[in-house]
């Protein structure tokens, strides 16, 4: 049975394809080649994926992010969709599930939330739950380096504090919106927020919400 993770790659890979190597996305900076040379390098170069964590490994991160980025798009594509090595630990169901639900979702939405004519993916209750339980276990991560109190809540009314403190800024949405909020993606994110208007504006200014 084909996983969640397994269909984002998919989804990505074809979206990936269609919109062209030099097309926006949201992750400042990049363009779908250079976010397509992210995906690769963090399956199939762990001696350098550590770089995005680790700031002593940065320079050798960018060194390898650039040398997959001047590769033919096609190849960068067609690794994305056979994934991993056959020996990764992403190559385990269980680890790629836990692992790229996320990633790959997100990605997804940085290529199709930057083009002009986007409109928002219809998504099915059991995957929304699945982002919910991811954003559960990430949101204190995410969160730690915001100005404010900040509360994530779905329209049911289930919450998770993202950041203790006060004032507090309540983001209301369905779980694929409120990971996008809490992963960076602030601007592009369908979410309600209440709050004190001056800590909502310190929010959207910090720049700090997300890895």
């Amino acid at each position: 049975m084909s996983t969640f993770a397994k269909r984002e790659r998919l989804l990505l890979a074809d979206l990936l394809e269609t919109v062209g190597p030099d097309a926006e996305t949201l992750c400042e900076g990049w363009r779908t080649r250079d976010l397509a040379a992210h995906v690769v390098v963090r399956e199939r170069r762990p001696d350098a994926a550590g770089g995005a964590l680790v700031k002593q490994l940065a320079p050798r991160l960018e060194k390898v992010m650039a040398e997959y980025a001047a590769r033919p798009y096609e190849e960068l594509i067609r690794l994305i969709r056979t994934g991993p090595p056959r020996f990764s630990p992403f190559q385990l169901k269980q680890i790629d599930e836990a692992a790229n639900i996320v990633e790959f979702y997100v990605h997804t939405e940085d290529v199709r939330r930057a083009q002009p004519d986007w409109a928002p993916r219809e998504l099915d209750p059991v995957f929304q739950d699945a982002l919910w339980s991811r954003l559960e276990r990430t949101a204190r991560l995410v969160g730690r380096g915001v100005p404010t109190g900040v509360v994530l809540r779905r329209p049911d009314g289930q919450t998770v504090v993202a950041h203790r403190g006060a004032p507090v800024v309540t983001a209301t949405g369905e779980p694929s919106e409120l990971l996008m909020f809490a992963y960076g993606r602030q601007n592009a994110a369908r979410v309600e927020l209440e709050g004190d208007a001056d800590a909502i504006d310190r929010l959207h200014e910090s720049r700090q919400l997300g890895f």
